[in-house]
């Protein structure tokens, strides 16, 4: 899962990003609310966890201009500002969950786990394609009532190829999403990863075009 945190508290920042890089989390992160707006328009994230008070331009300000671009990322607002009345601001104006500081971390991860998972589900928790059933609350894949064992990536991908249903998605968006560019370029680790869930799921649930990508069609 790719996550973009923006917050300006440098100490938060670091403790946030070594709890979510040891976890297996893919981060970027900005310390200002203009460099933030600007990564969350130019990339894609499952999550974005934000400060409602940061320089320059405010979380609340993020979210409704986000929101105006039409993108939907979940957004959860994590700010000091614990009353009532701030959470119900920040829901109202396009956040999707709110956690005011001081926090805990575990609490961070399952709300953005829930996040994601609604997400990628449309709030249920059972996505059904064909004869294939992936839980999103356990993490498990049944094709024809049988348990499918997915690797961590494998799963991931999965996720990122039904959010992206009936269309294609580039190694380069697989790359930049599942493994935010690390030096592996010369490998096959994409296309390895897609051939053991072709072989695990069936080789026509995932469509490949050459120069284009792959894609699940529903």
């Amino acid at each position: 899962m790719k996550l973009l945190i923006i917050e300006d508290d440098e100490n938060i920042l670091s403790f946030l990003k070594r709890g979510f890089d040891e976890d297996g989390y893919i981060v970027d992160s900005a310390l200002d609310g203009e460099d933030g707006e600007y990564l969350a328009g130019m990339n894609s994230y499952d999550v974005i966890i934000m400060d409602w008070m940061l320089p320059y331009k405010s979380g609340i300000e993020i979210t409704k201009s986000l929101r105006e671009k039409k993108i939907t990322t979940p957004i959860l607002i994590l700010s000091a500002k614990g009353e009532i009345e701030d959470k119900v601001t920040g829901l109202q104006h396009g956040a999707d969950d709110y956690l005011a500081k001081p926090f805990s971390y575990k609490e961070l991860v399952a709300r953005v786990e829930a996040l994601h998972r609604r997400d990628i589900s449309n709030g249920v928790n059972l996505i059904t394609l064909g004869n294939i059933i992936i839980n999103s609350d356990t993490k498990t894949v049944r094709k024809d009532d049988e348990n499918i064992e997915l690797s961590a990536k494998e799963y991931e991908l999965l996720l990122f190829l039904i959010k992206h249903k009936n269309g294609f998605v580039s190694n380069a968006m697989i790359e930049e999403q599942l493994w935010n560019n690390q030096e592996y370029i010369n490998s096959n680790v994409i296309q390895v990863t897609i051939y053991h869930l072709r072989k695990k799921l069936g080789k026509e649930f995932i469509k490949s075009n050459r120069g284009i990508g792959y894609k699940i069609a529903v």
